[in-house]
């Protein structure tokens, strides 16, 4: 028997447990993204204690997986080889423009706007007093020099920021490379960023809105991808990091940086925080699924919140070899 194959009873428990439509919906909308049993009563129009028996049954089966965070538990697709992939088999077949189907992803696009207007509205309210809040959450200093560390190492051309905020990590990085991009959504952090660099004398460095998910540049356009405390905001962090995957070159890196696990909850009703913290294993999973080799992470420990770097390099191809290695012939 194949490692990635089931034995009898368990294949009938784990088809029992997705034919119900219910469920099957639910794991749709988990295909998706993470959701909380609150995201799910909205979405799908039934009661709380419904919706918490379809999940445990779901969970019973290995279909999905549940984590906590704070007060806040998040529900999410299997990620395992056998079960999960059975649950994406499954997904993959269904006619998504069923009318019920349709609904529930229309409710599901609801339900993640309202979460990003949030995020928004507390980006525009704190615009030009950001660096004082987060100066409250991280050691900065020791953050930044690990990174310029990190960067110096070798020669790098053009580096992109993602939810680049005030600017404050191109101001660090940018003299270190011969262009930075800074991207955000926020039209007033955008606005601050370019004060705040025209301030510095950083002439390298442009500024663009842009969106994590659809980051407006091509394939393989960047030697390194920073995303500097905009994970935790995120809805989809791992979908967030294959797209920084898919814009940095062979031979390039993502660096990220965000809090470890924490468990103070106020970031989320104060702060808009959307996630509590991220484990080593949760990011370099995500960094190894978007096919990036993860590094040894580094930790800074601070007076409530640790803060990690996890770093993740795109291995070069024998054609990229190639390539670079005539470019440079050529030169």
């Amino acid at each position: 028997m194949d490692k990635r194959d089931l034995n009898l009873d368990l294949m009938v428990d784990t088809l029992k447990a997705a034919a119900e439509p219910s469920r099957l919906r639910i794991l749709a909308l988990l295909s998706r993204g993470d959701l909380t049993v609150s995201d799910l009563t909205a979405i799908l129009g039934q009661s709380q204690p419904r919706v918490s028996r379809h999940l445990k049954l779901l969970f019973e089966a290995s279909l999905i997986n549940r984590y906590q965070e704070g007060s806040w538990a998040y529900f999410r697709l299997a990620d395992s080889l056998i079960v999960g992939d059975i649950a994406r088999s499954l997904l993959d077949r269904l006619d998504y423009s069923d009318p019920l189907l349709e609904r529930d992803l229309e409710r599901l696009s609801t339900v993640k706007l309202q979460r990003r207007e949030r995020a928004a509205a507390y980006f525009s309210a704190n615009a030009t007093s950001w660096d004082a809040i987060r100066s409250l959450h991280v050691p900065d200093g020791a953050v930044e020099a690990a990174l310029v560390k990190i960067v110096g190492r070798k020669p790098f051309q053009a580096m992109l920021d993602v939810g680049t905020g005030t600017g404050r990590l191109l101001e660090v990085l940018a003299p270190k490379v011969e262009q930075a991009v800074g991207v955000d959504q926020s039209r007033e952090m955008l606005a601050l960023a370019r004060a705040n660099l025209a301030k510095a004398g950083i002439d390298n460095a442009d500024i663009r809105q842009g969106d994590m998910y659809a980051l407006p540049f091509e394939s393989d356009a960047f030697d390194v991808v920073t995303i500097h405390h905009v994970l935790h905001y995120a809805d989809d962090p791992a979908a967030a990091l294959s797209e920084a995957a898919r814009v940095v070159k062979p031979g390039g890196v993502v660096l990220v940086v965000d809090f470890s696990p924490h468990d103070l909850v106020e970031l989320k009703r104060e702060h808009a925080h959307v996630h509590l913290g991220f484990a080593d294993n949760q990011v370099q999973g995500w960094l190894r699924s978007a096919g990036l080799n993860p590094l040894e992470p580094i930790h800074f420990p601070g007076r409530r919140l640790m803060t990690g770097i996890w770093r993740g390099e795109r291995e070069v191809t024998h054609r990229a070899s190639r390539s670079a290695a005539h470019h440079g012939a050529a030169r």
